[in-house]
């Protein structure tokens, strides 16, 4: 027989590479893996490290001093937690620095990944000489060498752990480029407003437990912390995009590694530095807490927001620009189909007893699908928001597809024994919706979560009560999401729609016959004298 070649049985070591090379490719493509390994030899700590940067805050709180030196820690941190038994650059190497990947970037359950997430925090925050309620406790079987986290945060801790994870996102958005942050103008990158999330945390919790309490509130204010259950259990239920800020931001930092560098262009970030003032409804902190409570798709889109601020072409349709009324809403969002953003800013001027008079807020409506002129309630999928002052999203409950209701008059009158109302609304059923705007978009009615079963509970509006709201409107902003595709499309549709109404009011004379024999004059004269004898022609 001819010669054959013996396997065996791989080595232990073998089989381990085979085992951690698995995992590794189910994340991040090895030859790309291959290339980071090689080109971060010696200076892992410097390539997970985010560009160096000044960062400050638009509103309150303010950055804290101590946040520029914890961004400092975190490449170190992940380099010390993950990579701490990277060996040498040949085999052995190799096989450290899969663990290390795997370690943070492999699959795992949501709950593990924001542990990881706490873990890098507390140690960033150590090695920076930060003062953290967190406190890392090692597993008494010694398995991993993990340990568990254990303490609370505080108010102001919260915010900068969200802004750690906010910058994580940033710079892995960015092209790695040599000069630092800025194009070496030292202009400032502008944190987003996480204030809505971190009460959100906070009510969740009970921290804050009269729901009345969130209008004025302010991080800076203090409080009541939030332990690390309490906090896990928010960030799964309302923020779940946190988990995956760890393994997102190694995987993007060793991509940006393995980039040739000869390929490599030089993009200059000072106009993300420098982002434009929030001037819309779609603040750059809504579009992150948004994106963060997103398990599909359009959290991207969300998240690109967020760095560097939604396209203005985007914006469909805006009440202080377009004006008010439903007829003129329609003309701007008819024919988009693609997923939208609704976002209503309203002032609560009613005499309700359970709301507060005086005190304005904002919810949003996030919908799969465009808009239809229909007299019953449509709809696949949706999301409903509480952007201001408190963040909190309601998905579907699966239990009725009562998204949205879209209702205009008939463009022919024809008669109606019960006609449809005329308006905008989202979710329970006609004459009890739960998000309802009139025709004149200058009255917004919230009702109680008891009459929707369309999406899930809770309290769209803080110290809601069993009784509806009505307030007046502000301003109402309509956001396509569906990219360029969506919106060329859009305009082909109503370029039909425009040549069809032209051809409409034009009236061929040649169509008609002679008046004197037509039946209308006939009519005509005999409404002017009723009482003439007129012959019948046989």
């Amino acid at each position: 027989m001819g010669a054959s070649s013996s396997t065996g049985n791989p080595s232990p070591e073998e089989q381990e590479l085979r085992e951690q090379e698995g995992l590794a490719s189910a994340s991040l493509g090895l030859p790309l893996l291959r290339a980071a390994f090689s080109r971060s030899a010696g200076s892992l700590a410097e390539t997970l490290s985010p560009p160096p940067a000044v960062f400050r805050s638009a509103s309150s709180p303010a950055v804290p001093p101590h946040f520029h030196d914890l961004l400092a820690r975190l490449g170190p941190a992940i380099a010390s937690l993950f990579f701490s038994d990277l060996g040498s650059v040949g085999d052995a190497g190799w096989l450290g620095f899969l663990r290390g990947f795997n370690r943070c970037c492999a699959r795992m359950p949501a709950s593990q990944s924001l542990a990881l997430l706490l873990r890098l925090y507390a140690a960033a925050c150590v090695d920076a000489g930060v003062p953290c309620g967190l406190q890392l406790h090692p597993d008494e079987d010694g398995a991993g060498g993990e340990g568990k986290v254990v303490g609370e945060l505080a108010p102001v801790d919260i915010a900068v752990l969200l802004w750690m994870c906010w910058v994580m996102a940033w710079s892995g958005s960015l092209p790695r480029i040599s000069g630092g942050q800025g194009g070496g103008k030292g202009e400032p990158v502008v944190l987003p407003n996480v204030t809505h999330l971190v009460l959100s945390a906070l009510v969740s919790a009970g921290a804050v437990t009269d729901d009345a309490g969130v209008w004025g509130w302010e991080v800076s204010g203090g409080g009541k912390g939030v332990k690390v259950q309490e906090l896990t259990s928010w960030v799964l239920s309302t923020a779940a995009g946190l988990g995956s800020c760890l393994s997102r931001y190694v995987q993007e930092k060793f991509r940006s590694c393995a980039a040739d560098p000869a390929e490599e262009r030089f993009v200059s970030t000072s106009s993300m530095a420098s982002c434009p003032p929030d001037v819309y409804l779609l603040t750059r902190g809504r579009a992150w807490a948004i994106s963060l409570s997103l398990r599909n798709t359009l959290s991207e889109k969300f998240l690109s927001a967020s760095v560097i601020g939604m396209d203005s072409e985007d914006l469909i349709y805006r009440s202080s620009v377009h004006g008010k009324g439903l007829s003129r809403f329609w003309s701007c969002v008819e024919g988009y189909k693609g997923p939208v953003l609704i976002l209503l800013s309203a002032f609560s001027s009613g005499g309700g007893e359970n709301v507060d008079v005086g005190q304005r807020w904002g919810i949003g409506v996030l919908t799969d699908e465009g808009l239809q002129n229909k007299d019953t309630f449509y709809g696949s999928s949706g999301f409903l928001f509480s952007t201001y002052p408190i963040f909190r999203m309601f998905p579907p409950s699966g239990k009725e597809k009562n998204f949205i209701y879209c209702h205009l008059h008939p463009q022919i009158r024809v008669y109606e024994a019960k006609p449809k109302p005329v308006d905008l609304a989202f979710g329970g059923t006609i004459g009890n919706e739960r998000i309802l705007l009139d025709e004149d978009f200058s009255k917004l009615t919230v009702r109680h979560h008891a009459v929707d079963k369309t999406y899930q509970h809770g309290s769209l509006i803080p110290n809601q009560g069993y009784l509806h709201v009505e307030a007046s409107v502000l301003e109402v902003e309509v956001w396509g999401l569906g990219g360029e595709t969506t919106r060329r499309q859009q305009d082909v549709y109503k370029k039909r729609e425009d040549i069809f109404s032209e051809q409409r009011r034009k009236v061929d004379l040649k169509t008609f016959g002679n008046w004197e024999d037509s039946p209308e004059k006939m009519m005509m004269d005999m409404i002017s004298d009723p009482n003439v004898v007129r012959r019948e022609d046989r």
